[in-house]
């Protein structure tokens, strides 16, 4: 019995965890759409962000997937959009020509800092109360 209570807790303790990232990305989502963004595309920015200055490129897009937890495809395809919006720039790896390199543009970079403070807010609101 004792061992079927933990392991209820243990689950009820993991579903919230899952509706807190639930409603958090919403809250993000709302906030940042204003800005033409999503929550996805910001995490990229703010990945891109904490690298040299925009024009060098400096994350290859494998190293991304694996910080904004997105499978190859859709990272491919988010990053696209952002370099037709004119927020990143990819470039050729030139240690290995398969890969491919991403950074900022100016243009992202102000976008990222100009959304930086409204995506703290939401964390700092849904993460300090998530009820």
């Amino acid at each position: 019995m004792a061992a079927d209570k933990v392991e209820r807790a243990l689950v009820e303790q993991w579903r919230e965890m899952l509706a807190l990232h639930a409603r958090t990305q919403c809250e993000l989502d709302r906030a940042l759409h204003g800005h033409g963004l999503c929550a996805s595309d910001f995490e990229v920015l703010d990945v891109l962000s904490g690298t040299a200055p925009a024009g060098a490129c400096d994350f290859r897009v494998q190293e991304i997937a694996e910080r904004v937890h997105l499978s190859q495809s859709a990272l491919s395809r988010l990053i696209a959009r952002l370099e037709k919006d004119g927020l990143v720039a990819r470039a050729m790896c030139s240690e290995d020509r398969r890969g491919v390199r991403v950074a900022l543009t100016e243009r992202g970079r102000a976008l990222h800092g100009e959304v930086l403070p409204v995506q703290r807010s939401v964390l700092t609101r849904m993460l300090a109360d998530p009820d």
